[in-house]
């Protein structure tokens, strides 16, 4: 699955498992928007640093999603999230074991395991509903 490159940067992912464990974590982000999270909408795909990347545009219900593979280890990638929000410090409290974690930032995943599938789209649901959840809180309703 080629992607439009950016800057000269590719980001096709690598061939085998990795492919198949990268192009799942596409699904299931699009998979949140299309209409089985409410408030979520269409999302739009783009490149921000190379990166695919996914925007709640039309809504702006949520925070940006990247995914990539991580450059230091040749079978995982991450998928990517705003470091100076909380939602990484939520999964972490939500999936202590289920789930591995660079930093702040992201959810690292290996492409010789199975994809925690109902964990990453949970909390690529809470990422995609994170700004609507705020302006909730902030306007005093739950």
């Amino acid at each position: 699955m080629p992607r439009p490159a950016a800057s000269g940067t590719s980001t096709a992912p690598p061939g085998g498992a990795q492919s198949t464990i990268f192009c799942s974590s596409e699904l299931s982000i699009k998979g949140i928007s299309a209409g089985t999270t409410k408030g979520v909408g269409a999302l739009q795909e783009t490149l921000k640093w190379g990166q695919p990347s996914y925007l709640t545009t039309g809504t702006k219900s949520g925070s940006t999603i990247r995914i990539d593979r991580v450059k230091s280890a040749a079978n995982q990638y991450a998928v990517y999230f705003h470091c100076q929000t909380d939602l990484v410090e939520t999964f972490r409290e939500l999936y202590p074991s289920q789930l591995r974690y660079g930093g702040n930032r992201s959810i690292l995943l290996n492409a010789a395991e199975d994809i925690p599938e109902p964990e990453l789209r949970h909390c690529v649901a809470l990422a995609l509903t994170y700004h609507l959840r705020k302006r909730k809180t902030a306007n005093g309703s739950s």
